[in-house]
């Protein structure tokens, strides 16, 4: 037996959770990937959804190019109540530049995802998240030092098929003045298993340079709690563009049994 696995921190926090989660499939996935806007759903209390991705990323700007690629992508959620869940963010990160290439653990980034508002007689959702990001990375992945990330997010249905979800957001990452953030994505079911969506996003970094991209993708939905997702963005005023593809999947927790003999 590995005694490795025991001692590393991330392998204990998902047993733990594994532990406490089991699969049925009474209700579907609503995942925050592959998009860059996070959804304004909250994953109910003692489930656990697991989103998984590959990322390549290109970045031609200043005439050098720089590659990256973030393989796996791991996001584990997991709901305390049915309005508040925790999560946390693994991924392993290698990026090339003039020939010279650094690779290993990025830093780890442990959130909160808070509901504010949802009812049944309305069509809108209200979230807030916040993210704190552990310089836990080698010196050339990390931040090195202590970064958080908020976001206030909003959703609004608009026919059965048509959804509208956007975030707006301020980043600070140890020093200068932090960057606002901006998400808008519009999505829609092309049938009952495949969607379609597409966003503007960006930031506004140090609250002067105006940052403008545009991604869109696909999910399809396997089974009611099993998800694969792909998508492919640029900048609009910039020289990036990348590619992502994924899997999600939700565990929920058994519904205790009910003895319908016991009048209690």
């Amino acid at each position: 037996m590995n005694l490795y696995l025991f001692k590393n921190p991330i392998i204990i926090f998902i047993i733990i959770l594994l532990s406490l989660s089991s699969s049925v499939s009474s209700q579907n996935i609503i995942t925050d990937r592959p998009d860059q806007t996070e959804s304004s759903n909250t994953i109910d209390k003692g489930s656990l959804q697991i989103e998984m991705g590959f990322l390549t990323n290109r970045d031609r700007e200043n005439k050098k190019l720089v590659k990256q690629n973030l393989a796996p992508t791991n996001l584990f959620r997991y709901g305390i109540t049915n309005n508040i869940e925790l999560r946390l963010l693994t991924q392993f990160e290698s990026q090339t530049s003039n020939k010279i290439k650094i690779s290993g653990m990025s830093d780890i980034e442990l959130g909160v995802k808070l509901r504010i508002l949802k009812k049944e007689n309305i069509n809108n959702e209200i979230s807030f998240l916040s993210t704190l990001i552990i310089p836990s990375a080698s010196n050339d992945l990390s931040l090195n030092s202590f970064g958080i990330s908020n976001r206030m997010i909003f959703s609004h249905t608009l026919s059965n098929i048509t959804g509208l979800g956007y975030n707006l957001g301020y980043d600070y990452f140890g020093n200068g003045k932090g960057n606002l953030t901006y998400t808008l994505a519009i999505g829609t079911s092309l049938t009952e298993k495949l969607s379609f969506f597409m966003e503007p996003y960006g930031e506004l970094v140090e609250f002067n340079n105006l940052i403008l991209n545009f991604d869109s993708g696909f999910t399809y939905l396997i089974k009611r709690n099993l998800q694969l997702d792909c998508s492919y963005g640029s900048g609009i005023n910039n020289k990036i563009n990348f590619f992502s593809f994924g899997i999600s999947w939700l565990i929920q927790k058994k519904p205790k049994k009910i003895n319908k003999y016991l009048d209690i």
